[in-house]
């Protein structure tokens, strides 16, 4: 497998579309430019960083690393530097830290999800099996650390904080809602402890190891967790595409697994026959995967759900919380950061059209 390359020109750009959809207008332009040349910086340390000595875990470290991804995280933390001293040498090292604590996510999401792929490739524990998918989950973790260390205890802190959360989302999705739980609720916190803890580090660390004010954190914070929820709950609506090439998955594949989505939980509330139904068929389905049937048995009832309006409604909820992602931008000064950080909330929502 080749390596990825470093991030030229406006790669960024082609990641999401961020090109003409964020940084629009010559003000936006530069700034381009600047997080351009942050990421890198970011790419290089990432592929310097992820070598190992030992021939096996040079090879597992790098798997996912290689099949692309899209640096959401080191931009955010590069765009939010730009309000301190810009990107420094801690900013590139706590932005790689994240992404490389991200990249170590995946590998146990996908063992205990049980998924085929990612990004377009077979998952790591499908190449080398599940003890050794957890390992390298562990080493990625554990370079992550070690590069915190180097910027210091503020470093450490944000980075065991945001483990915890990632451990404790991690827990409670394998646990699963209990009676007393309502089940969307529940499912809101545990992507807000999942995939908006990590983003909502990315966005504070640039400010933290920038020197910006450190008023400008808190409201970070919750643009971030907020962003994270409406980008997975788009996520959820993305894994029902028929599209392979859009997810790099197989259309339904956290359902096939037994895992909810937020478009499932929401038809769980409709109470209409056909509603119920559906949702019987699909649990019916998710029960003989388990034993062993062949997943493709769900094709038909989760192409209905994709046409349910329990579907439309989660693209509503991603829409609200990206809304709310925006409000918690007011604190913070006007001008190009601002304003790139406010499309950026609105086109995590809007990847599918």
């Amino acid at each position: 497998m080749t390596p990825s390359p470093s991030v030229p020109g406006s790669q960024l750009g082609n990641r999401l579309g961020l090109t003409e959809r964020i940084f629009a207008g010559p003000k936006q332009r530069r700034l381009l430019a600047v997080v351009d040349d942050g990421l890198a910086l970011v790419e290089a340390r990432l592929e310097a960083e992820l070598h190992v000595t030992d021939v096996l875990a040079d090879a597992t470290t790098r798997y996912l690393y290689e099949a692309g991804g899209k640096r959401l995280r080191p931009m955010l933390t590069i765009l939010t530097a730009q309000w301190g001293d810009g990107t420094t040498e801690d900013v590139v090292a706590g932005a790689c830290a994240l992404e490389i604590t991200h990249l170590g996510s995946l590998y146990h999401d996908d063992v205990m999800d049980g998924a085929d792929t990612r990004r377009g490739v077979p998952s790591a524990h499908a190449v080398w099996g599940n003890n050794i998918a957890i390992l390298t989950g562990d080493l990625l973790f554990s370079r992550a650390s070690q590069l915190m260390s180097q910027i210091g205890e503020p470093a450490i802190r944000l980075q065991s904080n945001t483990f915890e959360r990632l451990v404790l989302g991690q827990m409670h999705e394998t646990v699963g809602a209990q009676a007393d739980d309502d089940p969307v609720e529940f499912y809101l916190q545990v992507l807000a402890d999942k995939t908006g803890s990590l983003i909502a580090a990315a966005a504070q660390a640039g400010v933290l190891f920038s020197g910006a004010p450190s008023a400008y954190e808190q409201p970070l914070l919750e643009f971030g967790e907020k962003v994270g929820i409406a980008f997975q709950l788009l996520d959820d609506v993305i894994d029902l595409s028929a599209d392979a090439d859009e997810t790099g998955k197989v259309p339904g594949t956290d359902l096939r697994a037994g895992v909810p989505t937020m478009p499932f939980l929401l038809l769980g509330r409709a109470t209409d026959p056909a509603s119920r139904a559906l949702t019987a068929a699909i649990d019916d389905g998710v029960a003989r995967i388990a034993d062993g049937a062949d997943p493709g048995i769900l094709d038909e009832p989760l192409g209905r759900l994709r046409e349910h309006p329990a579907t439309v409604a989660t693209r509503r909820l991603a829409a609200d919380w990206s809304r709310d992602a925006v409000g918690a931008l007011a604190p913070l000064p006007d001008g190009p950061v601002r304003d790139a950080l406010t499309r950026f909330a609105r086109v995590v929502v809007d990847r599918s059209h």
